[in-house]
């Protein structure tokens, strides 16, 4: 068969020869959008910012735009700068990407040999595992307690003359719970200094400002921690695709090593440049103060109705479902809100304006009384 412009696609045959990993590696599924369908619906199925960005850093965005025929700059050197002072370390120690995620790659391919392993709970972000496979090492996925919180002590036992790099992830994605500043602290004295311990805090501005854990001080006394932020969530530019590490100087240098050259767009360096403002700062605060308000809300509704739900620290609520998660899932989509199932595991809830947030205990409530 045969096109105006040739064979058609369908007829080629491909002889290429892939590697074997990726019969192993989970596929990463993001979460589905709210169909274009002209009914009233929520999206929760992302953790997102419900809100927009900030004038400054909508102003900045556009001042960049003329810009775009130039690389951006590959040093990011005012972005740098500004978060070094915040973090009080060197620029050198900020290491840029795409995302958290993206530097979390970046540690795995600094880190990781043909067969080392890397340890992290589980269920937890679901990069993880794809992450670490598709670069040569071995995941190793320490089951959640009963609590859905991370096995701190089953983690350090995981651990094996192997073992490169730990991820915590706190407040932890998708069930909720955050780690204490004690509970970090232990666990480090348990670990070996030459295993690097990542503390992704994705979500670190939705906890509550009582429980936040102190990191900083982790991070300056332990030169085998790194921390992991970023920008997609309370700041409000996930589409922009920004994040950074902050690292002791050995470590930067190996990420710079590995990173992808001009990830940091010139776009998302500006935005994020900006929301490091004052007034920006002053309203993302609020917004997070906002969310957290919202979830405490969310969360006292659901246990009144009945669920046992995890206590929750990031801008997410989750819902223990097991076998039923999916079908949840389609239960809520049915009625205007697209939800997040995770297997045969749960189905996480995103905090986000007031109205979903409502549907979302409505769609709760009649699930319970169905």
């Amino acid at each position: 068969m045969t096109t105006p412009d040739g064979p058609a696609a369908d007829a080629v045959a491909e002889t290429i020869r892939l590697r074997s990993a990726l019969d192993l590696l989970p596929v990463y599924v993001p979460g589905r959008p709210a169909p274009d369908d002209g009914a009233v619906r929520y999206k929760v199925s992302s953790n997102e910012s419900p809100w927009g960005p900030v004038p400054a850093m909508r102003d900045a965005v556009v001042a960049a735009v003329d810009g775009l025929n130039r690389y951006p700059d590959m040093g990011a050197a005012a972005l740098r700068a500004e978060l070094a002072a915040e973090h009080r370390v060197a620029p050198e120690q900020i290491a840029l990407s795409t995302g958290s995620v993206a530097v979390t790659g970046d540690l795995v391919r600094a880190l990781v040999d043909q067969g080392d392993e890397v340890v992290f709970a589980w269920r937890s972000f679901e990069a993880y595992p794809i992450l670490v496979g598709s670069h040569g090492g071995t995941p190793v996925a320490v089951p959640l307690t009963d609590g859905l919180e991370h096995d701190l002590p089953a983690m350090a036992a995981a651990v094996t003359d192997r073992t490169r790099l730990v991820i915590l992830c706190t407040p932890n994605n998708p069930t909720g719970p955050a780690l204490t500043t004690e509970q970090i602290e232990d666990f480090c004295d348990r670990v070996p200094q030459h295993v690097v311990i990542a503390i992704d805090e994705a979500y670190r501005e939705f906890v509550e400002p009582e429980l936040a854990p102190d990191t900083a001080r982790i991070f300056a006394e332990r030169g085998n921690v790194v921390l992991l932020r970023t920008f997609s969530k309370v700041h409000g530019i996930a589409g922009l695709r920004i994040g950074y590490a902050v690292a002791h100087p050995r470590l930067a240098s190996a990420l710079s090593q590995v990173t992808l050259p001009f990830g940091a767009s010139s776009l998302a360096q500006a935005a994020a440049l900006a929301c490091l403002g004052p007034a920006a700062r002053a309203e993302l605060s609020e917004r997070a103060g906002l969310i957290r308000a919202e979830r405490a809300r969310v969360l006292a509704g659901l246990r009144g109705q009945g669920w046992n739900v995890p206590d929750a620290q990031g801008n997410f609520v989750y819902l223990p479902l097991g076998d039923d998660s999916a079908a949840f899932a389609a239960f809520a989509d049915e009625r205007g809100l697209v939800v997040r199932a995770y297997g045969t595991d749960g189905v996480r809830i995103t905090i986000a304006e007031t109205e979903a947030n409502d549907r979302s205990l409505e769609v709760a409530g009649e699930w319970l009384t169905r």
